[in-house]
């Protein structure tokens, strides 16, 4: 079966840390694109970095920028979101999705059509 199974969200204060796991299924996560996207209540789908092994590429919007970091494990078939400096405007459900297509990560790239996509994980920063 083919999908992606994220967690690692939950409930911290301002300035903490929290790491993301995206673990793929059924296929290699490796030879894709990797999104990591949020979404606040009220706001719209925002794409906060992309993700591509296979290219060695990465992208961060300039709200995540120095914050956030992705990273790959092969070995896992996971990606990973690692969240520094996290502050209550990053309260938000967070998901990632994958592409078939290998793309150099741009913010356009994570704009496009993505294949697959996770359930979803809340992360809320609050003091």
């Amino acid at each position: 079966q083919v999908q992606l199974v994220e967690s690692g969200g939950g409930l911290v204060q301002p300035g903490e840390s929290l790491r993301l796991s995206c673990v793929a299924s059924g296929f290699p996560l490796d030879v894709h694109t990797v999104g990591w996207f949020r979404q606040a209540p009220g706001k719209e789908q925002e794409g906060v970095a992309c993700f591509s092994r296979a290219i060695i590429g990465t992208y961060y919007s300039d709200s995540v920028k120095g914050r956030f970091s992705v990273s790959g494990d092969n070995s896992r078939n996971t990606v990973y979101l690692q969240m520094n400096s996290l502050t209550p405007d990053d309260t938000a459900v967070y998901f990632c999705a994958a592409a078939r297509d290998q793309y150099y990560c741009s913010a356009a790239v994570l704009g496009r059509h993505f294949d697959y996509r996770s359930q979803g994980t809340q992360v809320t920063v609050s003091a």
